[in-house]
């Protein structure tokens, strides 16, 4: 099956002064259609530079990005735009709901951008608040919802284009361990049913299981792969958190 996320021999630094500052070197990836991908490594070590990189948010010095068809690392600050508008859905640690909006306007902001009529809209809104268990607080406001709901508004915000890839950086970062277990719940249901490719930045050993693979990222490159199912000792994942 080809890959639905190619990285082709990244690399992306950054110049101050006549220093380089690398960030990522020589790294390729390729992640299939419907995958649950978990990226870790200590602070600095790159993972969310790699996401910014797939999402459209950033572009590498050297190397090729590429999601589906779309060779994202050739294209315009214009075209990218539009390309994440339409292609990737963001989930966030702190959410990032605008607090005079109800669930249902957070939800609808990023169809606004896109040509679609009022009916469409109210269709697809409605729909991914259903899918998160929120239909009943749509016209909530974040101050009026828990933490774990916020987040599942963001979620909704995240599908709600029906993008290609979704993109979370430290998705349970600012949850209680409850509401952080019905949000990762929450994001393997939608992975299981409708095959959405997941890319997840976590510090979270607990987090990372629920994904399918696991990649650990060490000063800008790929250190080590682990899929669900692999035996790792709890000491190792102590371990790694002791260096984050």
């Amino acid at each position: 099956m080809e890959p639905i996320v190619s990285v082709e021999h990244v690399h992306k630094y950054f110049r101050r002064g006549s220093e380089q500052i690398d960030v990522l070197m020589d790294l390729s990836l390729e992640v299939p259609q419907g995958e649950f991908l978990a990226l870790m490594g200590p602070s600095g070590s790159g993972k969310t530079t790699l996401l910014n990189l797939i999402a459209g948010l950033d572009r590498p010095s050297e190397g090729v990005v590429t999601v589906g068809d779309d060779v994202i690392s050739e294209m315009s600050e214009a075209s990218l735009a539009k390309w994440r508008t339409r292609n990737v859905g963001f989930i966030f640690q702190f959410y990032n709901l605008l607090p005079v909006l109800t669930a249902y306007e957070n939800v609808e902001l990023p169809l606004l951008l896109l040509p679609m009529s009022v009916a469409e809209r109210r269709r697809q809104v409605t729909t991914a608040l259903e899918l998160v268990g929120l239909a009943d607080r749509m016209r909530h406001r974040p101050g009026q919802l828990s933490g774990g709901q916020q987040q599942r508004v963001g979620i909704a915000r995240a599908i709600v284009t029906d993008p290609t890839l979704i993109v979370a950086d430290e998705p349970t970062g600012d949850l209680d361990t409850r509401s952080a277990h019905e949000v990762l719940d929450l994001m393997v249901e939608l992975k299981n049913s409708l095959n959405k490719t997941i890319l997840m930045v976590t510090h979270d050993p607990k987090a990372a299981d629920r994904a399918e693979r696991v990649l650990h990222l060490e000063k800008g490159q790929l250190v080590r792969e682990m899929v669900q199912g692999d035996e790792t000792s709890e000491e190792g994942w102590a371990t790694e958190e002791a260096t984050s």
